[in-house]
């Protein structure tokens, strides 16, 4: 079932993006912008792969970006709105980053007081995150900005009403990979908190976190909950989702390395959870293995990468033969937070990434080398 995925030449590891999927996906959310009347950007902090924007931006209206690096890109590469937020901004990059941002999100009243005078002569929306303070959570703690002692967003107690005047809209994120019953929830708390401001906005920002594109995603709720926010205040809904763009469209291609036994069967792959696929330790979680033996396997083996990390450990998976070198393995849905978030840990090449078009042919969009290692230490 390789041809699937490649033709058997490709090198691997490497970042493997598939168009069809990709459509699939922003089909799903323009017809939630259509019917809503939202706009939906992508978060570029799950998905920066410029070399499919031409095809993204064409479902959505523009970008959200973390920073000045991120917001360049999405203005450059993109185009449409380019929204930005940051916990506190640089004040010898803010010019800059006026030059690229169409919103600028601030975290506090203190940041709106310092920043938001020059964002409005240069003609730009201001925003203020805040925190409704209702966490919906469940096992990812780390991802939980309603989190007691959390540094993002404004809470209620801490709102200064002063700044209303240079504000044209507010922003809350406080999902990860949630269903819209868990951003019901959360609008619920923020309306009791904040509505009484939306009247005199422009916008409301929901963030993201929003699992859109998953089979089981209750799209009539999102939509039904966008039009409630549009009839009672005016305002126009922006969501930013990054996960949802890409979900299930991307892969990571591997070649088993060597196998021994400890135990358990082991096998030490080409690709590393500490080097490729960050969130595997970080969040952590198991990412799903393509033609995996779930059921009662006869082999199960422990999949580790090459670094000398102990706990380079992706998971234990099952297979329905024993695995030998050279053996090549497809992980799944390694579009979101792969390429982000990939580093050079033991002198690790990063993978290739490749692009399989929508006529099903394959594209090798960057090869990475010596070089790319070695220009980020001196």
């Amino acid at each position: 079932m390789m041809e699937k995925f490649d033709d058997g030449a490709l090198r691997t590891p490497y970042y493997l993006i598939d168009e069809s999927l990709l459509k699939h996906n922003l089909e799903i959310l323009q017809d939630v912008a259509e019917r809503s009347g939202a706009k939906i950007l992508l978060a570029q902090k799950a998905f920066s792969m410029f070399a499919v924007y031409p095809l993204l931006n064409q479902y959505l209206a523009g970008t959200a970006a973390s920073g000045l690096y991120e917001a360049r890109l999405g203005h450059e590469y993109f185009g449409g709105e380019t929204h930005v937020f940051s916990p506190a901004f640089r004040e010898d990059e803010f010019a800059e980053i006026l030059r690229y941002a169409d919103h600028v999100v601030f975290n506090s009243p203190a940041q709106v007081k310092k920043f938001a005078p020059q964002a409005k002569a240069a003609g730009k929306e201001v925003g203020i995150r805040i925190n409704p303070e209702c966490s919906t959570q469940e096992g990812h703690a780390i991802y939980d900005p309603c989190a007691v002692g959390s540094r993002l967003g404004t809470t209620l107690a801490n709102f200064d009403e002063s700044i209303l005047p240079l504000l044209d809209g507010m922003h809350f994120h406080t999902l990860c990979e949630q269903n819209s019953d868990d951003l019901e929830t959360t609008l619920k708390a923020f309306e009791e908190k904040f509505g009484k401001y939306l009247p005199d906005l422009k916008w409301l920002n929901l963030g993201g976190g929003h699992h859109i594109t998953r089979k089981d995603y209750d799209l009539e709720r999102l939509v039904k909950l966008i039009i409630h926010l549009k009839e009672t205040y005016n305002l126009q809904v922006y969501l930013e989702p990054g996960e949802a763009v890409v979900l299930n469209a991307g892969f990571l291609v591997t070649s088993v390395l060597e196998t021994m036994h400890n135990g358990m069967d082991i096998a030490i792959l080409d690709t590393s959870a500490a080097c490729h696929m960050p969130d595997v330790l970080e969040m952590p979680y198991r990412p799903p293995l393509y033609n995996e033996q779930k059921d009662n396997p006869p082999y199960t083996y422990r999949l580790g990468g090459p670094t000398c990390l102990a706990g380079d450990i992706i998971g234990d998976y099952g297979f329905s033969q024993r695995l030998k070198a050279g053996d090549r393995l497809v992980f799944l849905d390694m579009a979101l937070y792969t390429m982000v978030k990939n580093n050079t840990f033991n002198g690790m090449p990063l993978p290739m990434i490749v692009l399989k078009h929508l006529d099903g042919s394959f594209e090798i969009v960057r090869r990475f080398g010596y070089e790319d290692f070695k220009n980020r230490l001196s």
